[in-house]
C-alpha cells in the first residue's frame, strides 16, 4: 500500500494562469510478492523462511521513490467526473471481490480427484467381492452370492466361523492377512476419515472393516481362569486358516479345485494355534485396537473390540513367558499349510504393533511401555530382506511413523523420549531411502524385494502411502521438510514420489481391474473367471473351461490390484501366470491408503481452516489418551 495519498491545489484564475497541480507518490522500495509455488508460497505465509536482518531503507532501490507528475486541469467539471467514475469502478472491483469471496461456493476436485474418487471407490469394491458368508443383498458385485457357511463346523473344535473375506483369487480364508488388512484400512480411516466422507466413501470402507473386525472377534477364544492347563493350552485359540491345500491331487481342494465359492462341496479343513502363535495375536491385537478407533462413536461395539483386543494381549503376551513366543507357521498343527501362502519370518514387530495400537485405542500406558522397550530389539530381529518395507509380514516401518506421529503431536515425555526420538529418525531413513533408492524399474516403480525379481505393487503402494501421510504430518507441523545423515528431504519430494508410484507405466496400463481403458483382463480369480449363470460347476469342469482359457474373465473384478510386473515393467495378463495377474486383500488394502492420502482434501472456508486443509485428523487417534 502507498504510505500517503498525495495532495492537490486547483487554481481557478484564467486559462494562462493555470498551475499544475502536484501529486507526489511515495511507496516503499521493496514487497514480497507470492511464490509461484504453492507449498513456498505456504512457507513464506507461516514465516518458516529466515528473516533479513537489514532494515529495507537501508538498501537503495533501482527506482525512485518519489515521483513529480504535472497534471494541467483545463475543466474542473470534466475532473470531477473522472474523479467520480474512478472511484466508483475501484469500489465496485471490491465490491465484486468481497462478494465472490463470500458467496458460498461449490466444491469440485480437479481432474485427478475426480480419478481418485472413482480409483478408491472400485478399490473398496473389491473387498465386497471377496466377503464370504451370507451376501449382502445391497452389494455391488453381482456375481458373488453366500457361501462358506459351514466354515468351522468340521474338525476336533466346531465353532461358528462364516464370515470373513477370500484371500485372494482362491477360496482360502488366512486369519494372518486378514488382521493387516482390517489394521491398515482402519488407519486410513483413522487418519482421513473426513475425505471418505467427502467423497461419500466412509459407510462404505467402515462397512469393510467391521465385516473383517466381525470375523476376528470369531477366531480367539479367551481362557478359561480356572484351569492353567487351559491358558496354555487355549488360552487363545485361534483360527489361522480355514480351507485345504494339501498335495493330494486326488482329493478336493481350494488349491487344485478351481470353482466358485457358492459352488464349493468339499471339505474345508480348519486349524488352530495356542497363544504361542505370538505374531497372530500381536496382529489380530492390532486390528481390533485400530478397529475401536473407527467405531468409537458406537461404544458398545468399540468396548467388544478392546475388551477382545486387551484378553488376547493378556493371554498370548503378558502373561506367556517369552520363551515360549513365535511364529504361528512354526506348528504344523497352527500354520503347517498357511506357510505356503504367509509364511511368516518374525513375531516381534507384530507384538510392538499390537501394544502400539492398543495404547491409541486405551490410553494405557502400560501398552505404549510394552512396544517402546520391544521396538529396538524388534528393530535388531528384522530381517535384512524386510527392512524398509511395510506389508503382511513386517510392521515395524509403520510403527516408527505411528510412534513419530505420538512424539509430533502429543508427546508424553519421559521415560518415552530416547524411544519416539529414534523412531523419528528411523521414520527420516524410510523416507531418505525411498527417495534415494536406486532400485527402481525404468518406469520408476520401486523395487523393494529386487531378488524377487518382480516390482511388487503391494510393496509400492504402502511406500506410497507412508511417504504422502508423512509429508502431512509435517504440513501440519509447518515443517519444510527433514534430514538424514547428508541427505535432505522436502515436502514436494515425499509428495511428487507418492504420486510416481501410481502414475502412468511403460505397459500404458492400469494394474487396477476396470479403471482406465487398458487393464488385465485375465484376472487370476475363481469367482472373476468362471460365468454367473446360476448352473453348478464341479471342480473338473472349472479346471477344463476356464482356468487355463486364454479369454477374458466373464465377470468384472472391479477394483482388484493385481500383484504387478516384473522388475523390467514387463507384465504378463494370463491367468495361469499369478505371479502377474493374482490380486489380494493385503494389497487392495495398501491401494486403498494410498489412494486417500493422495486424494485432494475436502473442500472447507478458510476462515475454519486458519490457512491448513490437509484432509487429515491430527489429533483424533489420541482422543484416548488423557
Amino acid at each position: 500500500m502507498p504510505s500517503s495519498l498525495g495532495s492537490y491545489t486547483v487554481s481557478h484564475t484564467s486559462a494562462s494562469d493555470l498551475e499544475p497541480v502536484r501529486f507526489v507518490h511515495t511507496s516503499e522500495a521493496r514487497r514480497l510478492l507470492p511464490s509461484a509455488s504453492r507449498w513456498n508460497s505456504i512457507e513464506i505465509d507461516f514465516n518458516l523462511l529466515p528473516q533479513s536482518t537489514m532494515a529495507n531503507d537501508s538498501i537503495p532501490s533501482r527506482y525512485s521513490k518519489s515521483y513529480q507528475y504535472n497534471l494541467v486541469i483545463t475543466d474542473k467539471n470534466y475532473f470531477k467526473r473522472c474523479l467520480y467514475i474512478s472511484v466508483s469502478t475501484v469500489f465496485l472491483i471490491l465490491a465484486l471481490l468481497l462478494l465472490l469471496h463470500f458467496l458460498p461456493s461449490k466444491h469440485h476436485h480437479d481432474r485427478p480427484s475426480k480419478n481418485l474418487t472413482l480409483a478408491l471407490n472400485q478399490a473398496l469394491t473389491f473387498f465386497d467381492a471377496q466377503k464370504s458368508g451370507v451376501y449382502p443383498n445391497n452389494s455391488p458385485v453381482k456375481f458373488r452370492a453366500t457361501s462358506g457357511l459351514q466354515d468351522g463346523n468340521s474338525g476336533s473344535k466346531p465353532a461358528n466361523l462364516e464370515g470373513g473375506f477370500y484371500d485372494s483369487g482362491n477360496n482360502i480364508k488366512f486369519s494372518f492377512p486378514t488382521a493387516y488388512t482390517v489394521t491398515l484400512l482402519s488407519w486410513s480411516v483413522i487418519e482421513y476419515h473426513d475425505k471418505y466422507a467427502d467423497i461419500g466413501e466412509l459407510d462404505h470402507v467402515k462397512d469393510i472393516i467391521k465385516w473383517g473386525s466381525d470375523y476376528l472377534l470369531k477366531l480367539f477364544v479367551p481362557p478359561n481362569t480356572t484351569s492353567d492347563t487351559i491358558l496354555y493350552s487355549q488360552a487363545s485359540l485361534m483360527n489361522n486358516f480355514i480351507g485345504s491345500a494339501n498335495s493330494d491331487a486326488k482329493v478336493p481342494n481350494d488349491i487344485n479345485c478351481w470353482q466358485r465359492p457358492e459352488d464349493m462341496d468339499y471339505k474345508r479343513t480348519v486349524s488352530f494355534c495356542d497363544n504361542t502363535a505370538s505374531d497372530l495375536a500381536g496382529e489380530i491385537v492390532a486390528a481390533l485396537s485400530a478397529a475401536s478407533l473407527v467405531f468409537k462413536e458406537d461404544n458398545v461395539y468399540s468396548g467388544e473390540l478392546v475388551t477382545a483386543a486387551e484378553k488376547l494381549f493378556e493371554s498370548a503376551i503378558t502373561k506367556l513367558d517369552p520363551a515360549r513366543q513365535g511364529t504361528y507357521t512354526k506348528v504344523d498343527a497352527c500354520g503347517g499349510e498357511a506357510r505356503n501362502f504367509y509364511n511368516s519370518s518374525g513375531h516381534q514387530d507384530e507384538l510392538v504393533w499390537g501394544g502400539t495400537w492398543l495404547f491409541f485405542a486405551t490410553g494405557d500406558n502400560s501398552y505404549l511401555g510394552y512396544a517402546t522397550e520391544e521396538f529396538d530389539y524388534a528393530v535388531g530381529n528384522e530381517t535384512s530382506a524386510d527392512k524398509g518395507v511395510f506389508y503382511w509380514n513386517n510392521k515395524l516401518t509403520a510403527n516408527a511413523v505411528l510412534l513419530t506421529r505420538l512424539q509430533f503431536f502429543r508427546d508424553l515425555g519421559f521415560p518415552y523420549e530416547a524411544s519416539l526420538g529414534a523412531s523419528s529418525d528411523m521414520t527420516d531413513s524410510l523416507m531418505c531411502s525411498y527417495l534415494s533408492s536406486q532400485k527402481m524399474t525404468l518406469g520408476g516403480l520401486i523395487i523393494q524385494w529386487p531378488n524377487l525379481g518382480v516390482a511388487r505393487l503391494e510393496y509400492a503402494v504402502t511406500a506410497s502411502f507412508l511417504s504422502k501421510l508423512y509429508s502431512d504430518y509435517l504440513d501440519l507441523l509447518r515443517s519444510s521438510g527433514r534430514s538424514c545423515g547428508g541427505f535432505g528431504f522436502s515436502l514436494d519430494m515425499l509428495r511428487n514420489f507418492s504420486t510416481s508410484q501410481a502414475r502412468e507405466n511403460p505397459m500404458k496400463m492400469s494394474y487396477m481391474v476396470g479403471f482406465g481403458d487398458k487393464f488385465p483382463s485375465q484376472v487370476h480369480h475363481r469367482s472373476a473367471s468362471i460365468p454367473w449363470d446360476g448352473q453348478y460347476y464341479s471342480c473338473k469342469e472349472g479346471e477344463d473351461r476356464w482356468q487355463f482359457s486364454k479369454d477374458p474373465n466373464p465377470n468384472l473384478l472391479l477394483g482388484a490390484m493385481v500383484a504387478g510386473p516384473d522388475q523390467f515393467d514387463n507384465f504378463i495378463d494370463q491367468r495361469d501366470k499369478q505371479e502377474f495377474t493374482e490380486p489380494s486383500i493385503s494389497s487392495n488394502a495398501g491401494l486403498v491408503a494410498a489412494l486417500i492420502a493422495l486424494h485432494a482434501p475436502p473442500y472447507l472456508p478458510s476462515s475454519k481452516t486458519k490457512g491448513m486443509n490437509l484432509g487429515i485428523d491430527q489429533m483424533g487417534i489420541f482422543a484416548k489418551i488423557l
